[in-house]
Parts: C-alpha cells; structure tokens; sequence
C-alpha cells in the first residue's frame, strides 16, 4: 500500500484493535484525591476540634465548624483537580509521534493512533513507535538494548521479494517471523526500540499490547514524582514548623490548664495554634505553582519534561544555541554554485549553465532520496528545479552503500549503481576541507577553492563541497579515503536569520545571559551570521578542533569572552558545556540530533527541537521546544524567573500572614485575656490564605524590568534571610496593631465580643492588603495584568461577603463569638486597615528585599 491506509480504514482498525499504548500510571481518580484531602493534618485537626465542641456541648458550633470544613475542602479539590487537568495536558502533549504516510500524504500522528497496516517512515534518532516490517532501508541501524540488553546496534534491511506480497496485517504479522534478508540482517524492528543509523519504511504488524515491549510488560514511563530542590526545602520547613508548632501546642494546653484550670478549652487553644501555625499552603504553592506553570509554558509551545527546569530556567547564565534552526529559520535552500570555470546564483533564475550540471548532480547522488536534513532537502528540490528535463537525475540507480559522516571526516559519500555500468558512481559531499582532502588536489587549487569558501561564506551561507568518483572492484574499500575522488564543485545555501533573533539576542544581554552560537559551518559564516544575530565577535571563533585539544580546566578559561564555536561535532558539544559548567555557569543546552543526548544530559537544562528533533533528544532533555525557535527559549527563561520570583512572593505572603495568627493564638492565653482566635477563625482564613496564593500569585505577570537583571544565583533558595525578615517585619507589625486595637476596643466598650469582632475585622481586611503589597516588589506592579487583578477581586468579593455574613447572621455570628461593631468602629477599623497596609508598603520599600535579589 504505497499511498497507506486511508482515514475511513484507521479508523476501523483503531476500533477494533484499540490504540498503540501500554498501561501506564493513571493520574489520581476523583476517591484518590478526596482520601488525600481528608487525610491532610489540617483537617485532622479540624475534625478534632470540632469533637472538643462535641464534649463541651455546642453542637450547633461543631455543626458550623464542619460546615466549613467542607467549603474548605471543596476549594482544596477544586485546586488539585485543576493540577491533574493541567498534567493530563502535559501528557497529551509529550506524548510520542510518528511519521505516518495515509491517503497518499506524509503527516505526524501520535504513536499511540497507529493502526497495523500503517506506513511508517523512520529516521535516525526515531523511537520505533510500533513493531514494523521493513519495506525500504538505507544503511539502517537500531538499538534494541530495551528489549535484549545488548548495546550494540543491529543492523537491519528491508524485508525479501518472497514477502514482498503480503499486505494484510495478517499477512505482515506471519511476516514477521520470516522475513530475513539473511542469517544476520533482520527486517523487523520492534516498539521502543531506537534508530541509530540510517533512514527506512515500513508498516506495522503490532501495537500496544500486542507488540514485543507490551508482550514483556514494560510500563511506559509517566511523569516523574522525584522531590525537586525546592520541594525538599519546603518538605524540610514544613517538618521544622510542624514539630514547634506541636511543641508549642502542647505547651498552650498545659499552660491554659494550669492557668484557668480548664482542660477541654486548654485542648481547644493548642489545636488552634496548631492549626494557626501548620503552613499546610506551601504544599498546595508548590503544586499549583508547578502543574499550572508546566501548563502555562505549554501553551507557550514549550513543553517542560523536568519540573525543577521551571525554576532553574531563570538562573541561567549561558545559553548554548545552535544556528542551524534556532537562530536561522532551518528552511536551506541552495543559493549559489561554482566549479572552478563557471559560477551561479540561484536568485535571478536563469537556466542552470551546463557546466555546473555535474556539482548539482553529485549533490543530489550524495544526499539521501528520503530526505530528512534540511540540507539534503534543499539540494533534492534544486536538483528536481534545475536538472529537470536532464539526463543528470538518476531515479533508476541503485544505493548500494554509503559511509557516514563523522568526528573524523567531515564528509559523507554514497556508492551507487547504475544499470548501464560495471563500474560503481560515488558521490561524496561535506565540509570544504574534507573534500579536499578527500580529492588530494595540489597546493594552487587549494588556495583557489579555500577563497571561494571565504568569499561565500563572509556573506553568511553555507558551503559544501562536491566529489565524484567511480570503482570497479566489486569488494568496497572500507574508508572514503580509498576512493580516487575528483573534485566537482563547491555548493552554496543559505539558512537566513529569523527575524526575531536579534531583538531576542538584545534581551538575553539585558537580562545577564551570555549567548554561545554552536555551528558547524565554516568560521566566516559562523562570523558573519553571528554578526547578523547581533552577538559579540570581538573574542574571535574557536574551532571544534581547538577545543578538542584543551582540557576542561584550561577551555574553561579560554570560552569566557568567545560567543562564536564553528566545526563542532556533536561529542564536542559535551566537552564545550563541561567547560562551562567548571566556570560555574548555569547552562542551558540545545539540541536536536541523536549525538547531542550527553550534552543535553550534562548542561543544567537541556532543551530539545520539538518540531525537527530525535526522540533520544527529547528524552535526554529537561525543555523541549514545540516550536523551534530561538524566542520560545527566551520564553522559557523569562517564565522561570517569573515562577521563582512570584514563589517568593507567595512564601512572604505565607509567613507575614501566620504571624499575627500564631500571636493572637498565644498572647491572650499569657496575658490572661479570653481566646481571640478559635479554629472557626482559623479556618475562615485558610479560605483566603490558600487562593490567594495558588490563584493571585501564581497569576501574577512578571515584573517589567524582570529582564533586566542578572540571573539570580543558583543557589538561592526560596526561604532566605531576605524573604523570611519582610515577611516577619509585616506580621510582627500587623500583630501589635492587632493587638492594642483589640485593647484599645475593649476598653472602650467592655465587651470582650465586640473586640474580637473588630480584631478579627482588621485582620481580614490587612491579609487583603498584604497580598496587594507582596503581588509587586519592583517599580513596575502598577503595570501587572488583569488576571491576577481579578482573582484579587473576586476573592476580595467573597470575602467582604461572608466577613459580612460572620457580622449580621446571628447564627454564624453566635458560632464566631461576635458581637457586631457599630457603623464608626467598622470606619475605624478600615482606617487601621489602611494603616498596616501603608506599614507592608514601607516595609517593602525600605530595602528588606534589594531590588538585586528578586529575581
């Protein structure tokens, strides 16, 4: 079936087989979630209290109490429940593709939708994503040390004439047993397996269970559940403050008994200081933070496979790109041609001279017909634009062998065979000097060829060399060296510059980051384009030779004032961010072919090509980029500043806001004064508390000028002397205004339930004030964007709402212990709220958190 299925057949076969994919670890069921929410310490201890209530007979008070634990619960489910949305996303999208050919069109279906009898193209860095019959291979090579262990890669071919016939998947699934092309080479390949070498088609026999890797059982991974750096220092806060708070608690109790000889009302006041102090948000912070942020880069077509790279993102110092489809458009096309007598350039469109026929024609010989590299692309659409018509397009010759390019010989050459000759044609192209080198031309011809390079490439393209040869012996050499080449021509194309690069390139400068273009172009094109891109060239370029020969420690010192790395190989690449990283740089890492997995895998973030890259590249990798494009990384750092930044934010916001709770819980026991705070108020905080910080903040824009500092230090952490001193100074100062109101009212009414009316009135308004405060630490939150601004409201909305419902409901009024406050004490109160949230202002503005460390 050359043109494959069509849409009516998958279908079909779909329904009846099932889809392509394994049993995988499900995201949390609706019971799993409400168990884990009805066994979170602070509903424990709600549901103790409302006990207590029980003994000492307000039924109505445990009733209530209940009640908003329920509320408070559904705001918890709803929270999560928007996480596991989020992840399923994530999900979706990593979710592995296939080049698929159906009703005649090439397109990229997800794995899990092939159907057996599907047309399956592959190419080198592809995971096998079904098991398949080879029906066309070239110099193909796959590692299926998944399935047996072994770590050399087999080598495969396209199955025999004999089964040439068998179309059904019946027929390929019998197939597959035996259809060898001989003893050594296989004509199967199976699901997980990975493509090392080479390029083939073929269709599928098996998936999903059926296939060899679902046969053994092997799970597919999901995502990831290893505590991030941040998690373990929040988790390490949280047990700290966990254990004092009980310590704490326990002495409450006893010393509230001791005092008013009351044990039950003792038990009361220490489980609501340990409520008031247990930071059960920052577990609900870090999980929002991150399964929205994944979400949000998602939609910024950057998928982010590693949570910890959200944040690490914006302490990036060094960001390693490659040109070719990072910063240029990874569209080639050929622009100019030249064989020593004759030039062309492909923009004014005249005919092709014939004396330049012969270096297109070995182009295209030595370029793959399924063309996968952009370049081998672009010389097959010249060949079929200006050889058209010409006896000098060869579609009826065989491949019969090609040897690759390599660290060694930047050249690669196919042998082919022509129907009419003995003889075998080989077609060489590569790198300029390799093909020199190849031909052993004399000193006078060098010299001719190398300006011709260095004219073409000032003007930025990219040039290849082109080589001819013919062999008669039927045993092929075992290097390229043993060919008697003869020098063709040189080939010139160009990949132009996007043209968002340079104003991308502009804002990494701003913001601190250095910009390290890797190429293995020619160093004056490497020169020229990085000119265009608007990097500094005054260090010079360093050639992958260069580097090879230097040990970390001595190319550590030498790359600090080099942007520009030409002739790298993809093992250089992995030394190149060694180097960095022994400076102590924080880098971030490009890629997108098989060779680049260690140097994705060795720099602090690797970032995978979404749209063009290997599938080994994606998995070695912490980002990958949907959309390959130089603006979706600088997407991807100015996200990871704004997450660690607005974390930050929110822990402040954690930490002022428990300071006032945890003091009005202890101060009235010592003073001898009655409790201000019971777990119903507690509670009635936690409604704000928790959306404030998984909705406001997280929502919250980046600062304006975010990108323009220096990236933050690596080893920053989230709870900093910085962000723990603003926090305290807000709520120490909210505490003693909270206080001497609750005196001040007191002793001007004599009614102890007036004054906690009012108290608890001020407190409200101030937590509203203090999330407006901490929202922006820079001079640029008058310019925040609307979402945040309405959770803000809305969440001011609900809360003026049921403030006024503990006021003038008498029976949620009677369960608060509140009296309701007159009209000018209410203004009063206002005032005082007005007050405090000048003190969060100053506070801030004097310096507790430099405009340097927020980063």
């Amino acid at each position: 079936m050359p043109d494959g299925l069509s849409d009516r057949e998958v279908q079909q076969r779909l329904a009846k087989d099932g889809p392509n994919e394994l049993p995988v670890s499900r995201p949390r069921s609706r019971l799993r979630l409400l168990r884990a929410i009805v066994a979170d310490p602070m509903f424990l201890l709600l549901l103790a209290c409302g006990g207590i209530y029980l003994l000492l007979g307000d039924k109505r008070e445990a009733l209530m109490l209940l009640g908003f634990v329920l509320v408070v619960m559904a705001m918890t489910y709803f929270q999560q429940q928007r996480t596991e949305r989020s992840l399923d996303a994530l999900r979706d999208l990593s979710s592995p593709q296939a080049l698929v050919m159906r009703g005649g069109r090439l397109s990229r279906v997800p794995a899990r939708e092939l159907v057996c009898g599907d047309t399956v193209l592959l190419a080198e860095g592809v995971r096998v994503p079904a098991d398949l019959v080879l029906t066309e291979a070239t110099n193909l090579q796959v590692d299926e040390s998944l399935l047996t262990g072994e770590s050399v890669p087999i080598d495969k071919g396209a199955r025999t004439q004999a089964a040439e016939g068998a179309s059904t998947p019946a027929a390929l699934a019998s197939a597959k047993v035996s259809t060898e092309v001989s003893a050594e080479v296989s004509a199967e390949v199976f699901a997980g397996t990975l493509v090392t070498r080479g390029s083939a088609r073929g269709q599928v026999v098996a998936t999903g269970l059926q296939s060899q890797l679902g046969r053994i059982g092997v799970s597919l991974r999901g995502l990831g559940e290893e505590a991030t750096p941040i998690q373990a220092e929040t988790r390490r806060i949280v047990r700290l403050v966990a254990v004092l708070g009980l310590m704490l608690a326990a002495g409450l109790t006893v010393a509230y008994a001791l005092l008013l000889g009351d044990w039950l009302h003792g038990v009361l006041a220490g489980l609501t200081l340990a409520m008031a102090i247990l930071p059960e948000e920052l577990s609900v912070i870090l999980t929002v933070f991150m399964g929205l942020g994944a979400w949000r880069l998602a939609r910024e077509q950057v998928l982010t496979r590693n949570v910890p790279a959200i944040a690490l993102l914006g302490a990036t110092t060094v960001l390693c790109v490659d040109k070719t489809g990072t910063l240029t458009s990874n569209k080639m096309a050929v622009r100019r041609l030249w064989s020593g007598s004759a030039e062309y350039d492909t923009l004014p469109g005249l005919p092709l001279p014939e004396a330049l026929h012969a270096v297109l024609e070995f182009a295209v010989l030595a370029s793959h017909r399924l063309a996968f590299d952009p370049m081998d692309t672009a010389i097959a659409d010249a060949g079929q634009r200006l050889l058209a018509k010409t006896a000098h397009l060869h579609a009826d010759w065989t491949l019969i062998d090609d040897y690759a390019l390599s660290p060694a010989m930047l050249a690669m050459s196919r042998v082919w065979q022509s129907p009419d000759s003995h003889e075998r044609i080989i077609a060489a192209k590569g790198s300029p000097e390799a093909i020199i080198d190849l031909c052993h031309l004399d000193p006078a011809t060098r010299s001719q060829i190398a300006k011709q390079v260095a004219l073409w490439a000032a003007d930025g393209l990219r040039v290849l060399g082109v080589a001819q040869a013919t062999f008669a012996a039927a045993t092929l050499p075992g290097q390229q060296h043993d060919f008697a080449f003869a020098f063709s021509g040189l080939l010139a194309l160009e990949d132009p510059l996007r043209p968002e690069v340079p104003a991308a390139i502009a804002e990494c400068h701003a913001a601190g980051i250095k910009v390290v273009m890797i190429t293995g172009d020619h160093p004056v094109t490497a020169l020229s384009i990085a000119r265009q891109a608007g990097l500094p060239t005054d260090g010079g370029v360093m050639t992958g030779q260069a580097l090879a020969a230097l040990p970390t420690a001595a190319l550590a010192q030498q790359i600090s004032h080099i942007t520009v790395f030409c002739r790298i190989s993809p093992a250089q690449k992995l030394h190149l961010v060694q180097a960095f990283r022994y400076s102590g740089e924080v880098v971030a890492m490009t890629g997108d072919g098989v060779n680049d997995a260690p140097a994705l895998k060795a720099a602090h973030i690797g970032v995978a090509m979404g749209a063009h890259g290997t599938d080994v590249a994606r998995e070695a990798a912490d980002v990958v980029l949907l959309k390959d494009d130089f603006a979706s990384l600088l997407t991807a750092v100015r996200y990871g500043r704004r997450v660690f930044a607005n974390l930050r934010k929110a822990v402040v916001f954690v930490v002022a806001v428990h300071v006032p709770i945890v003091g009005l819980s202890i101060v009235p026991v010592l003073l001898g004064w009655p409790m201000l705070l019971m777990p119903v108020h507690v509670l009635f905080l936690q409604l704000i508390i928790d959306p404030a910080c998984s909705m406001v903040f997280e929502a919250q824009p980046s600062e304006a000028d975010a990108m323009q500092k220096p990236p933050r230090s690596p080893a920053s952490r989230l709870f900093d002397s910085k962000v723990l001193a603003l926090g305290l100074w807000q709520g120490t100062g909210l505490l003693l205004v909270l206080l001497a109101v609750y005196a001040y009212t007191k002793s001007e009414t004599a009614s102890d339930d007036i004054a906690r009316a009012l108290t608890f009135f001020v407190l409200i308004l101030s937590n509203l004030g203090l999330i407006q405060a901490n929202r922006s630490w820079g001079r640029a939150g008058k310019q925040a964007a609307g979402t945040a601004y309405r959770y803000l409201a809305w969440i001011s909305l609900a809360t003026g709402l049921l403030l006024a419902a503990t006021l003038y409901i008498p029976a949620i009024r009677q369960l608060f212990r509140f009296v309701a406050p007159s009209a000018m004490w209410l203004l009063f109160g206002v005032a005082v709220a007005v007050v405090n949230l000048l003190w969060f202002e100053t506070v801030k503005r004097l310096g507790f958190i430099r405009h340097k460390t927020m980063s």
